[in-house]
């Protein structure tokens, strides 16, 4: 190769064999020579003059006026130094073998972290995230990442596509992160986002809780603020899940109703009125006692009077004559119970008369339960076609209520064993038999064994965990 050498006796250069016959002066040959050795500074002393600005801060250092300008012009770099070189050989070592298991425990989190994302099979380009906030937290979640991952990566471990990644960030430089369910522009007859917040302020406004919601959008429509329907206020309320601000402060409801401490202490009376398929109406009475839920007594009428109620009173009076206790009745005020004939049977010793809600604060509630269960859970099931097939349907119920039926206030027992007291033991024995019978299929589970469990090789359960079993 040709280089270019300096003679040292006459100064000149030559150029491969040839002598250059021009003489170079002396001072391009000191600038030639200051370029082939580049000259090095201690980045403390860049860092002195960027911060102080001054740049005859070291003038022993002659340091060309071009390169401060270029200092001061850039500021002062990022530097990285290490004092590894002043500590042991057995610090190092350790600190390495920390720093590699915490690499590892980093790397089984993200493992298990991304096997869970993928066992999930949850896409954020399939799925929906409607919630601004949502958005927010993901973008902040991937712009804090990308000081150690490229965006490409990031997005892909967190299986959001680039073109969604952009427009979530140039929607939240407009504040416009939140999802609409469909486009403006598609539907155009849908409530503007201002219509959306008004509806919002009068749903959750204590000026307008005293409205239904109904009548408050209808309110909203002669006022002017949202000409919008009934049901576009409720879809609207359902699915941001607004919630109107009622408390109920009085009266407070009570938790336990009236309860008897023994049986035929406290009755309940009432009547009630089942149509059939022809639209003739039925009148059922019945007697039920407060202790033990029993119907003590009932009766199905084609009239309302007050022969039914007298007649299912009598015949409770029967079933409660081994109680030595005064009986007393809560019923309602309606004809059938306050007449003439019902008085005569009240004036006794055997029975007392309280009218509920008039008399005493308490309702009549436990018989209403009754009707319930035996019109929703029984009678309602079948065609009610006659008067005969009617009473079949009631007695069948009324045996099946106090002699099969377990109540649940009762832990196990039924109406009849509470009246007549022959459950002191259901209690006990339901007990003892849970325990059994969960010791029993403890040990039936713990015996039985499936493929996968004694390894066989052919058992097609183990071989389609097999297939699906996938290591990162």
């Amino acid at each position: 190769m040709l280089q270019l050498q300096r003679c040292e006796g006459t100064g000149h250069f030559l150029y491969g064999p040839l002598l250059v016959s021009r003489r170079i002066p002396a001072t391009d040959i000191s600038q030639m020579e200051a370029f082939q050795s580049r000259r090095t500074y201690d980045h403390r002393i860049r860092e002195a003059i960027c911060e102080s600005g001054e740049r005859d801060l070291f003038p022993e250092l002659d340091i060309p006026r071009s390169t401060l300008r270029s200092w001061i012009h850039r500021g002062a770099p990022d530097v990285v130094i290490s004092d590894l070189a002043a500590r042991e050989r057995a610090d190092l070592i350790v600190e390495i073998r920390e720093l590699e298991h915490r690499t590892a425990l980093l790397r089984a989190v993200v493992g298990l972290l991304i096997t869970m994302l993928r066992v999930s099979k949850v896409r954020f380009d399939y799925e929906r995230f409607p919630e601004g906030d949502a958005k927010r937290t993901l973008l902040r979640a991937i712009d804090r990442s990308r000081k150690a991952l490229p965006l490409n990566v990031a997005l892909r471990i967190v299986r959001l596509s680039s073109s969604r990644y952009h427009s979530w960030c140039r929607s939240e430089t407009g504040c416009d992160l939140d999802d609409q369910p469909s486009c403006p522009r598609a539907v155009p007859t849908r409530l503007t986002p201002d219509e959306i917040d008004t509806v919002q302020e009068m749903v959750e406004s204590n000026d307008h809780r005293h409205m239904s919601l109904r009548a408050l959008a209808l309110h909203a429509q002669r006022v002017g603020k949202v000409i919008a329907s009934p049901s576009t206020w409720y879809r609207l309320a359902r699915r941001a899940g607004w919630r109107r601000p009622r408390s109920r402060i009085y009266p407070a409801k009570p938790k336990v109703g009236i309860r008897a401490q023994a049986p035929g202490e406290l009755l309940h009376l009432d009547v009630t009125i089942i149509r059939l398929l022809d639209g003739t109406r039925a009148y059922l009475h019945a007697v039920i006692d407060n202790y033990s839920r029993r119907i003590l007594s009932w009766t199905l009428e084609e009239r309302l009077g007050s022969g039914g109620t007298c007649r299912i009173l009598r015949e409770a009076a029967v079933q409660l004559s081994h109680c030595s206790r005064e009986t007393i009745v809560v019923a309602d005020s309606g004809s059938e119970n306050v007449n003439g004939a019902v008085e005569e049977m009240f004036d006794g010793k055997e029975f007392t008369r309280v009218l509920a809600q008039v008399e005493v604060t308490f309702s009549n509630s436990m018989i209403e339960a009754f009707w319930r269960s035996l019109k929703h859970g029984w009678l309602y099931l079948h065609a009610l076609e006659s008067f005969t097939a009617l009473h079949r349907l009631v007695e069948f119920y009324v045996s099946a209520h106090n002699e099969e039926m377990p109540h649940a206030a009762f832990q196990g027992q039924t109406p009849d064993e509470m009246f007549f007291g022959t459950g002191d033991t259901v209690v006990a024995d339901l007990a003892t038999a849970r325990k059994t019978a969960r010791e029993m299929r403890m040990k039936a589970n713990r015996a039985a064994g499936c493929g996968v469990c004694i390894g066989e090789t052919g058992s097609r359960v183990l071989l389609l965990q097999r297939a699906h079993s996938r290591m990162l």
